[in-house]
């Protein structure tokens, strides 16, 4: 795009200050949001195998499938859309619960204070 070291510099701190106040924004929305590391553990997955299968595609045969990104972003969306709303419903069912980052299930309050 550009060879503008000024212009590439400021672009990376920017995009930088605004990964550090999405940390925030994530770290802030993991007490509601119970299922949100499963669900970008699964998203992170599904990048895994897009990306290896294009890799096959492109290097190994043009007969491998690829996923499109249209598909992709459904993928995405649908899969934060579902575990928004499971989590939701959760935490409305049960208030007590909280996430447990690295772990795939939510706990509630006594159980984490205990395991501390």
């Amino acid at each position: 795009m550009t060879e503008e070291p000024f212009i590439v510099f400021a672009a990376n701190a920017f995009a930088l200050l605004g990964l550090r106040a999405l940390f925030f924004l994530v770290k802030g929305l993991l007490d509601r949001l119970v299922y949100l590391s499963t669900g970008l553990a699964l998203i992170l997955a599904f990048i895994g195998v897009k990306l290896i299968l294009h890799w096959a595609h492109e290097d190994i045969d043009p007969a491998v499938p690829e996923i499109s990104t249209p598909v992709s972003l459904g993928v995405i969306v649908v899969v934060l859309v579902v575990v928004t709303v499971a989590s939701l419903l959760k935490t409305r069912k049960d208030p007590t619960a909280k996430a447990h980052p690295g772990s795939l299930k939510a706990s509630k309050k006594k159980e984490r204070e205990a395991s501390s």
